[in-house]
């Protein structure tokens, strides 16, 4: 499948969680169950987005817990055939206007050591390593990564050349 429209970025909706399970079990070695979606979607301090291609196809999805000001990024998602159209880009752009919009001010995230293509995309959205969570993924380390101040001027331009990269659309 290859994207080749604007993608739709929407809210992750309980009718969605087949798909996105369905997905999950496609890029992780580890995934989580469908229950753990429902869980998620239940608590009011998550949010979670979800991608989908010209046919309502999910092509990927994202989330994060608030807590007090921060956003942690719980996890980030694109169908394997469809990467490499910036819908990672997109994805996490949306999530860091959501994270605004709840009165987030900084952002984490844990990235497998191993993942360098998700550590560049990170590190694009101002994103820097503070530490290691040893033995955090399955026979691997996780990488902490956080972004301070997103609710600020030059937060906000950041985004504005990200999205300018994009041509404007989310």
């Amino acid at each position: 499948m290859a994207v080749t429209s604007v993608p739709t970025i929407r809210p992750m909706e309980r009718g969605d969680i087949p798909s996105v399970a369905a997905l999950e079990r496609v890029v992780y070695p580890e995934p989580w169950s469908a229950r753990v979606f429902f869980d998620e979607l239940a608590q009011p301090n998550r949010t979670y987005l979800l991608a989908t291609d010209a046919d309502d196809e999910v092509i990927g999805y994202g989330g994060f817990l608030l807590v007090e000001d921060d956003a942690h990024i719980t996890t980030l998602a694109v169908d394997p055939a469809a990467r490499r159209q910036r819908l990672g880009t997109r994805l996490l752009s949306a999530l860091i206007d959501a994270a605004l919009a709840r009165g987030a001010r900084h952002l984490t995230l844990e990235v497998r050591e191993s993942n360098v293509d998700a550590q560049r995309l990170y590190e694009r959205f101002g994103f820097r390593p503070v530490g290691r969570r040893k033995h955090y993924y399955p026979g691997e380390d996780a990488l902490v990564m956080w972004a301070i101040d997103i609710d600020t001027p030059g937060y906000a331009r950041r985004l504005a050349a990200i999205r300018e990269h994009l041509g404007g659309a989310v």
